[in-house]
């Protein structure tokens, strides 16, 4: 999502952001970004101000000190114009009226999002759309009051899609869903990020997060400790080899070689991506290395995690 080579700018925009409740700070002077067409990962501890941070970025609660600005509006002081862009779910599971159907608390709540201004209408057909999309179908005509806290948890996911938001942000979505239904969220999330819309989500599950999120921000004591970028992590390869140190050696003088370094038996070369793969064996078999395998090595954002959280 960029014009003529520029970056875009960025559909959310959180700058000095802190947060008091009495005399206790919750959140110290937050800065974070996400650009159309990015998702970013909220992790950390339990108590360590994830949900007031994003009810703050969603309007729901005032900062003491700092900004939020949603698609260029300030959500706190133009609220109704930032909102127009946004679909949440926070706290989950999301609240619904129980003694009403799915669809018809997805009606409710698409009137509510008719009522900003800038917003369109909600059809029926859309409404079905998302019913389908969350696996809902047959679940629409019936009491959320019968939905399993899985179901629910998917009805409130659809609620936030309902009106095509820019901005998606979603407080620990896959709480209490299956591994079918945390692939079916993760499908949805990536499927929307690739339409151009900025997802905020909160979450425990790093090594799925890993997979599709772009950034992470881990958030501890209040504070965002990092920021890890893992688009810049996916372009190492691992080679496993006779010598280690000796591949690790040949590769270093590889123009397009960025970092080496060894994990026994594997030489680790941080490449410009999967085409220099060939090179590199070519290289390291012209040097006399016996290779017998060589495949993607995954950052492993659980163990970066626990040692960044332990540290802070």
């Amino acid at each position: 999502m960029t014009t003529q080579g520029a970056p875009a700018l960025p559909a959310i925009e959180v700058r000095g952001l802190t947060k008091f409740y009495g005399q206790h700070r919750v959140l110290e002077d937050i800065d974070l970004q996400v650009r159309p067409g990015e998702v970013y990962a909220l992790t950390g501890p339990n108590g360590t101000g994830k949900t007031t941070l994003i009810r703050t970025i969603t309007g729901l609660a005032f900062p003491n000190a700092g900004q939020v600005r949603l698609m260029g509006c300030d959500v706190h002081s133009d609220g109704a114009r930032a909102r127009a862009h946004l679909g949440a779910v926070v706290e989950a599971p999301a609240k619904f009226y129980p003694q009403f159907t799915g669809t018809q608390n997805l009606q409710i709540h698409a009137n509510l999002a008719a009522m900003a201004p800038g917003s369109k209408k909600v059809g029926r057909d859309r409404l079905r759309e998302v019913l389908a999309l969350l696996e809902l179908t047959r679940m629409g005509d019936r009491k959320v009051q019968e939905y399993s806290l899985g179901q629910r948890q998917r009805l409130g996911v659809a609620s936030a899609i309902l009106t095509e938001p820019k901005v998606l942000i979603l407080d620990e979505p896959t709480s209490g869903l299956d591994p079918l239904g945390i692939g079916l969220i993760h499908r949805i999330v990536t499927s929307l990020a690739t339409g151009g819309c900025a997802v905020i989500l909160s979450t425990h599950h790093l090594r799925e997060i890993a997979t599709y999120a772009h950034t992470v921000g881990i958030l501890t004591g209040g504070r965002l400790v990092d920021t890890v970028d893992l688009r810049a992590r996916q372009a190492a390869y691992r080679f496993r080899v006779d010598d280690p140190l000796g591949a690790a050696q040949a590769l270093e003088g590889l123009p397009f070689v960025r970092k080496v370094s060894t994990r026994t038996p594997y030489a680790i070369a941080h490449l410009g991506g999967e085409s220099r793969v060939p090179d590199a064996l070519a290289h390291l078999s012209a040097g006399g290395i016996r290779v017998f395998e060589a495949s993607p090595d995954h950052f492993d954002l659980y163990e970066y995690y626990r040692e960044r959280v332990e540290h802070a």
